[in-house]
């Protein structure tokens, strides 16, 4: 990694397809891509718990070519993309409970409650969706919605009640895949009310709410199935079929850290929309799909408080500041798994604290390190200033070791 701590090629890359180049999602194509991984081998009984190299492949939500023709997006619909129902639609059947500490509401009640929320945003070569933010306008999403939707003009935003408006980019930030546009001539919207995504617990019910395959306003319903995922959002980019228009912009590969996993289904187009708790609030931004198979996977979504930091600073300012420690690292190759410092910068947080090169990161803060992805997204996830613990082993030996990270240059 260079002295903003990405992966060094050699070892992975920065692709999240590893040696395999990714195909294209599931027909038809629309505002994110959900690519697909060959089967690996079955894994071994005692790798259950952990992720193999194929899963770990993650794809970015990114936009895809506009499909033509409602019958087509139908049809798919109908026949590759059955998620369960999120509430019955029988009059004697209740429907589910969402439950929590504070708030005891259906499914049918959360998602009338966020729904006028999410949005959905459309351009020329694509599609994706969004969360209003501000009462004026201002909307959440992910950075490469933005590169997708924004490609052969400017783009428009479609609300909840059909209504439609012209949207600008307020601003981006790839290294996170967030970005904030904001809709014009609007007032009186309907803002996402945020929650506490630290406090979430493996197991909350959540819904995913955005605009899968350009059907705005769908629903689905899941649990939070892990915490604290890594994910590597790859360049790798498909070819898209004659006659669908230029290819998409990919935005810059990049490793985000601290992702929500989720088990509701998530499609192309639920990309910058909405993943909420059992009370109706954000608690984070769809970004992410890992697919072994057409028509969705395991979702993975960008933690509101991570989501409102980058938020804010966009807003305010334009442009996001960055924690840098000041490493190149790579995955460990032997018997203890961590990330492998292969330089350390001059001058930089990591060397004032006394690392070295050759030392083995094991643990940052309280997250274990399983290779040099972990560094990335975690340091990515702090702030400059910010104190953090690293925990490494030099010579066969444990140490401890506080640094405060600087703000990247």
């Amino acid at each position: 990694m260079n002295a903003n701590e990405p992966r060094e090629q050699g070892t992975g890359g920065w692709s999240q397809f590893g040696a395999t180049p990714p195909a294209a999602g599931g027909f038809p194509r629309r505002d994110t891509i959900a690519m697909e991984v060959p089967p690996p081998p079955p894994p071994p009984p005692s790798d259950k718990h952990r992720l193999t190299v194929a899963q770990k492949a993650v794809a970015g939500l990114a936009l895809a070519a506009m499909a033509v023709g409602g019958g087509v997006v139908g049809a798919a619909v109908a026949t590759s993309f059955q998620p369960e129902p999120v509430a019955s639609s029988s009059p004697s059947a209740p429907s589910p409970v969402f439950k929590s500490a504070s708030d005891q509401l259906t499914v049918a009640e959360v998602a009338a409650k966020v729904q006028p929320s999410v949005v959905m945003i459309q351009g020329q070569s694509g599609e994706g969706s969004g969360v209003v933010l501000s009462e004026d306008g201002l909307i959440l999403t992910n950075n490469h919605v933005v590169v997708g939707a924004g490609q052969g003009g400017q783009m428009t935003v479609k609300f909840s009640d059909g209504k439609t408006a012209k949207a600008t980019v307020v601003g981006t930030d790839p290294a996170t895949d967030l970005g904030v546009i904001r809709a014009e001539g609007v007032s009186g919207l309907t803002k996402a009310t945020l929650g506490d995504s630290d406090q979430l617990k493996v197991g909350d019910p959540v819904l995913a709410i955005g605009s899968p395959l350009g059907l705005e306003g769908s629903v689905t319903a899941g649990i939070v199935s892990a915490l604290d995922r890594t994910l590597n959002l790859g360049d790798d980019q498909p070819q898209l079929p004659p006659g669908w228009g230029q290819q998409q912009q990919q935005s810059a590969p990049t490793t985000i850290g601290g992702a929500i996993q989720t088990d509701a289904s998530i499609n192309p187009g639920n990309s910058g929309g909405a993943l909420v708790n059992a009370a109706g609030q954000l608690i984070g931004i769809n970004t992410a799909i890992a697919s072994q198979a057409q028509g969705g996977g395991v979702g993975f979504a960008i933690p509101v408080n991570t989501a409102k930091q980058v938020a804010d600073q966009l807003i305010s300012t334009g442009k996001v500041t960055h924690a840098f420690l000041g490493v190149s690292v790579t995955d460990a190759t032997g018997d203890v798994p961590g990330a492998l410092i292969r330089q350390v910068t001059a001058g930089s947080p990591a060397e004032q604290a006394g690392l070295k090169e050759g030392d083995l990161i094991t643990k940052i803060g309280d997250k274990t390190v399983d290779g040099g992805d972990t560094v990335v997204g975690q340091v990515r996830g702090f702030k400059p200033g910010q104190e953090v613990k690293i925990t490494y082993m030099r010579d066969g030996t444990t140490h401890e070791v506080t640094v405060t990270l600087s703000e990247n240059k």
